[in-house]
């Protein structure tokens, strides 16, 4: 009898030992993936983005919507430049969980009403180390028009992962965000626009 209940816990270990492997590298050819993706939109936009001129840095658009880009069947609004991380990172113009898996994506707001809340999945590629940006970090936006917006890090804080409402509250000009590994909670980066 003990014989065999060994026999099954040996055999239900190395099911569950082959699972958590087999768990590990989906996940690991996600992020690859995604990776992959992200830099190949960051190449596409830069280059239909008219350039960055000196008197679009800080500008004041005219505009009254978002403007954006269609590539690989996804709308994109510009990129955000993290250099603190080394990020270069394509933004979709809204959010979904699937899209998520690709990229970036704004969450709510926008770069023209100083309210932008842009979520990202916490690939080591995309958002996955926000928690090590400082106070004083520069994060750039640049907009598919070419203006580009600058902000620095205010505050890097944790939420509880169904704090919907602080996530939008709290927003001094840019918020960006992910979950945590296990989705217990989010990292909340909370940045200020830089002044012209």
């Amino acid at each position: 009898m003990k014989i065999k209940r060994d026999i099954v816990l040996m055999a239900t270990g190395s099911l569950l030992l082959a699972g958590s492997l087999f768990l590990m590298a989906f996940n690991y050819m996600e992020e690859t993936r995604a990776d992959r993706q992200a830099a190949e939109t960051v190449q596409v936009l830069n280059q239909q983005i008219i350039p960055e001129l000196p008197d679009k840095t800080n500008a004041e658009t005219t505009a009254k919507q978002i403007q954006s880009v269609r590539v690989k069947d996804e709308n994109y609004i510009g990129v955000l430049d993290i250099s603190a991380l080394g990020l270069s990172l394509p933004v979709m113009d809204n959010w979904s969980y699937p899209k998520l898996k690709k990229a970036p994506c704004r969450y709510s707001g926008s770069f023209l009403t100083d309210d932008m809340i842009i979520a990202g999945h916490n690939y080591k590629q995309h958002f996955g180390s926000l928690e090590e940006l400082k106070q004083g970090d520069l994060i750039t936006f640049t907009d598919v028009d070419g203006f580009v917006y600058k902000y620095q890090v205010v505050t890097v804080e944790s939420l509880a992962s169904s704090d919907v409402q602080d996530m939008k509250s709290e927003n001094p000009g840019l918020t960006l965000f992910t979950c945590t590994y296990g989705g217990n909670s989010r990292i909340a980066v909370r940045c200020e626009r830089e002044s012209s």
